[in-house]
């Protein structure tokens, strides 16, 4: 998958997800932006790939045509295809099922809503769910079995934005919280410090003074 990453979304990172907090925590890069709606209106990849535009199969390139073609039906029938937006030279590996969020395998199922070769003569739509540069988009197409091409875009996915939005908070706020009792744990540290310090300079002045009486 060709991913940009914005100076914002870096900025992010880096103060707040991608820094060390002691030896055992570590911040992890997120799954999206903080604002995917509107990284979706005004990044320039999204705003072209947004608008129905030639996409491709591009799977098995070495082989035969007729072979791809038999390769393609069978890919999308398993659930899966790379398929590729010509004008931009994006190229993603793409799955077809429902509850594509779901980390158990057995939850992620290729229906007819996601692969329909019965809809349209000579064709195949499908759909697909995925996150692309921080940004939950939904995948529409429909492709030529024969060409192995055809039109598609890409639309915004508000209710897996939602959710992964909530995540996203859930996960900066853990985050916040390990920095906290960092900082806590330093201050802590730093004080015991100073008052050992200050009991050290106690006992050293205490036998200078005792020292100075015993010359006197």
């Amino acid at each position: 998958m060709n991913e940009v990453t914005s100076d914002s979304m870096l900025s992010f990172v880096a103060n707040t997800l991608c820094c060390e907090v002691g030896n055992n925590n570590f911040r992890t890069m997120p799954r999206v932006v903080p604002d995917q709606r509107s990284s979706f209106d005004n990044d320039e990849l999204f705003r072209k790939l947004s608008r129905e535009c030639e996409v491709k199969y591009t799977g098995f390139r070495d082989r035969p045509t007729e072979e791809r073609q038999l390769r393609f039906q069978t890919d999308c029938r398993e659930g899966h295809a790379e398929i590729a937006f010509v004008a931009t030279g994006t190229n993603i590996p793409l799955q077809f099922s429902s509850n594509a969020w779901s980390e158990r395998e057995e939850d992620r199922l290729t229906t007819r809503e996601f692969v329909d070769f019965d809809r349209e003569p000579g064709k195949v739509h499908l759909k697909s769910q995925f996150i692309l540069n921080g940004v939950c988009v939904i995948f529409r197409a429909a492709l030529d079995l024969i060409r192995l091409d055809g039109v598609g875009s890409l639309d915004y996915d508000s209710d897996r934005a939602e959710a992964e939005d909530a995540m996203l908070r859930e996960q900066v706020e853990q985050y916040n919280r390990r920095i906290r009792d960092f900082e806590i744990r330093q201050q802590q540290y730093r004080d015991q410090q100073d008052r050992r310090a200050e009991q050290e300079a106690e006992v050293v002045e205490a036998l200078l003074c005792f020292s100075e009486e015993r010359k006197s």
